[in-house]
């Protein structure tokens, strides 16, 4: 395979932000730059010129280089996906159809099912088990155009079961071209064993989990899902102290069905992002007003559980950015298809297309501290990107959402899908 990379004729090159910009807000994410009939030059897996036709250099040393005709065709940066359970036991279509029948998503947990349901699966499971089905899962995601992705623990909650899932991350890590992140959520739910006294799993989580997580290299943030009967806002606060002391920054699930003061206790204690925010209130956005934090919105879990969906459009009428995530998980969000989310992003939260694609690149590497590698076609960063097959409009891409539009996929410059064959 070929270090070197042209890509020319392109229709357009889509997101070519200035170098230093690492999120887009507000207003702002509606500008989204593109150079048309577009050519980018690549070597060693960076991004290393580009321009139009009308400033075309030519090429004087075409040894090992590939070239790619991209006429008629968009080239954009691969989706980054900063928020999924990607590693998983096994699927549950039986709560699916629980949900058919009428039961919400604390009834089924209140009978045994959700997360603790997810648990018990995965304790049983081996790590060489539990990684060849995962690794099955992030191919098909970068298959879908996806080259940086997050992956929580979370479906263990105990020590053994939740470092087993962390270093299945890590051997995705190393078996996969895509950048991976990894992030410690054992304070997901609270296990069976630990009903009776919840406050012996919060020490677990911070005081044994949470140091040998770090201690190991397995995680790069702390997670905790503050949510009404999982985990009170006191509870993440030490979680987050506690990955904080141990080098691990918070990515938080918050105000996915209340509103408790986890976005507060978020910002106060520096969190990377906070993730769902389907139920806002005035007080949690002002909060986010003026902070660091990425709120990180996740459309295709409201749509397969038929919950609110967060509010993008108020979010950026204050000023704030927004990020996409899928959600990957076996009960909630069975869908690691960024183009999906892409679309269910513009259909039913009412984002433009060029809002919802800034929002799955550019702020999606940032929720991940990747803004300065990915997100954008910009000179010096990762060449990792998607190249759609022809299609009319960008606008096409979340229009016809039930369609594949990706023909290619590259990361760090080398082609990991052409056409329906993927590498």
């Amino acid at each position: 395979m070929s270090e070197r990379l042209l890509i020319k004729n392109a229709k357009a090159l889509v997101g070519t932000h200035a170098p230093g910009a690492e999120r887009v807000a507000g207003e702002s994410m509606r500008s989204l730059p593109m150079l048309e009939q577009g050519w980018l030059m690549a070597e060693n897996g960076r991004i290393t010129a580009m321009g139009t036709d009308k400033d075309w250099p030519g090429i004087t040393d075409w040894n090992g280089l590939e070239v790619i005709d991209a006429s008629n065709r968009y080239v954009l940066p691969g989706w980054c996906d900063p928020h999924t359970h990607s590693v998983f036991a096994a699927s549950r279509e039986s709560e699916f159809v629980d949900r058919i029948n009428g039961l919400d998503y604390q009834e089924i947990a209140a009978r045994g099912g959700g997360i603790l349901n997810s648990a018990a699966k995965l304790r049983a499971m081996s790590e060489e088990e539990l990684f060849a089905r995962a690794v099955v899962r992030v191919r098909e995601m970068m298959r879908q155009g996806t080259v940086a992705v997050e992956i929580k623990s979370g479906y263990g909650l105990d020590f053994g079961s939740e470092l087993k899932m962390l270093r299945v991350a890590k051997r995705i890590k190393e078996a996969l071209p895509l950048q991976v992140k990894a992030t410690l959520l054992a304070a997901h739910a609270i296990p069976t064993e630990h009903k009776a006294n919840r406050d012996h799993y919060v020490d677990l989580i911070v005081k044994e989990i949470i140091p040998r997580a770090a201690e190991e290299g397995l995680a790069q943030y702390v997670d905790c899902f503050c949510e009404t009967n999982y985990f009170t806002v006191a509870e993440m606060e030490r979680v987050l102290t506690a990955g904080a002391e141990h080098g691990l920054r918070g990515k938080v699930h918050v105000n996915q069905f209340t509103s408790i003061g986890g976005v507060q206790a978020a910002v106060a204690h520096g969190a990377l992002s906070v993730d769902h925010l389907e139920v806002m209130e005035e007080a949690d956005i002002q909060a986010l007003v003026g902070s660091s934090v990425m709120p990180t919105l996740l459309p295709s879990c409201s749509f397969f559980l038929g919950i609110p969906y967060a509010p993008a459009k108020t979010l950026m009428e204050h000023g704030l950015p927004v990020a996409l995530a899928s959600d990957f998980n076996p009960g909630t969000t069975p869908n690691g298809n960024m183009n999906l989310v892409v679309a269910l992003a513009c259909i039913r939260m009412r984002m433009l297309p060029e809002e919802a694609i800034n929002a799955a690149t550019l702020n999606a590497a940032a929720a991940m501290d990747l803004g300065n590698e990915l997100g954008s076609l910009t000179v010096g960063k990762r060449a990792s990107f998607i190249i759609t097959k022809p299609v009319p409009s960008l606008a096409y891409l979340p229009y016809a959402f039930g369609t594949g539009h990706i023909d290619t996929v590259i990361i760090d410059g080398r082609t990991v899908r052409t056409g329906e064959a993927t590498v």
